[in-house]
């Protein structure tokens, strides 16, 4: 991607610089810009075998699903390949061998399209931002604490998330926390800042480091909901706030939508709500909904211009 274009809405390419210091909760990775009232779309394209709602089966279909993702307007694909819960051993070496051709190929082809590689292992992460990825999606809340210095060395962004204490590969089965507790959000708010001040010292700068307050991560539905009610806590620390709610169980516990399948509707509902609050990047399933949904939610609060405006000029 050239450094000198960012993002405007949901996908949408403006003059700027990869590089410099943005305004507060602005995010900053080579030539892609957002950050609250213009956040963009970042899609996931899964090459694990179970994932909970959907994966693609081969390097080709990831590459294709990733092509898409960017036609429809995203400005992120997050390419992952092991499940986030638990499911089979996946070692380090395999987990490279998924998703690292991948990578590679959507590099070549889409080169202004933003790769997130989603691992926890520090050996995957250098492989694959040698591929071509821009960010690492950690979204086990620094379980291998080397990762902040492999993001740094390559220029890198990072997601600092919050897991409440669980290890990687685990379900929330049990949470530390009480049924209705006012402490998880202070938690989280602690949790993903200690990280991000780790990733500042290691030297990625505040415009690469995005926080995930990671709901159903060691969270049941009140605990999640209680975050996203309070999101703006989050985009208060002054990083990009990245929020990945696309199909969760707390979504489908909430409106009583059994299946992930059903769950659009309500992820749409919640994913307006965080771009009203200032969230800067949105993680999806579901990209041409989503990138019309932030492009509503913005052109409402006067950020961003219809996309279209001819009615009663002709």
């Amino acid at each position: 991607m050239s450094d000198g274009a960012s993002v405007s809405g949901a996908g949408e390419l403006r003059v700027g610089d990869g590089d410099r210091a943005g305004e507060a909760g602005e995010l900053r990775v080579g030539g892609l810009v957002a950050g609250p009232g213009a956040p963009a779309v970042m899609t996931v394209v899964n090459r694990s075998v179970d994932s909970f709602f959907e994966s693609a089966d081969s390097t080709e279909a990831a590459v294709r699903a990733a092509g898409a993702a960017h036609a429809a307007g995203a400005a992120v694909v997050d390419i992952g390949g092991v499940r986030a819960g638990r499911g089979p051993h996946v070692s380090t070496q395999e987990e490279i061998d998924r998703i690292c051709p991948v990578i590679a190929a959507v590099h070549e082809q889409l080169p202004d399209l933003v790769i997130s590689a989603d691992t926890y292992r520090a050996p995957v992460a250098r492989a694959a931002l040698a591929a071509g990825a821009r960010i690492l999606n950690d979204t086990w809340a620094g379980a291998d604490p080397e990762l902040p210095e492999v993001a740094a060395a390559a220029g890198a962004g990072i997601v600092c998330s919050h897991t409440g204490g669980l290890a990687p590969r685990t379900d929330a089965h049990r949470s530390r926390y009480g049924l209705l507790p006012g402490d998880v959000v202070t938690d989280a708010l602690d949790g993903v800042a200690a990280l991000a001040r780790r990733a500042r010292e290691a030297g990625v700068p505040a415009a690469r480091v995005l926080v995930d307050p990671t709901p159903d991560f060691g969270k049941n539905t009140r605990h999640s909901l209680l975050l996203l009610r309070r999101i703006e806590e989050f985009a208060r620390l002054g990083m990009p706030v990245l929020l990945a709610i696309s199909r969760k169980d707390f979504i489908g516990e909430a409106v009583g939508a059994a299946t992930p399948a059903e769950r659009l509707p309500a992820t749409l509902a919640a994913t307006a709500y965080a771009v009203e609050h200032g969230v800067s990047v949105i993680r999806t399933h579901d990209t041409a909904a989503t990138v019309q949904v932030i492009d509503m939610v913005t052109a409402l609060m006067g950020t961003r211009e219809p996309r279209r405006s001819v009615r009663g000029l002709r």
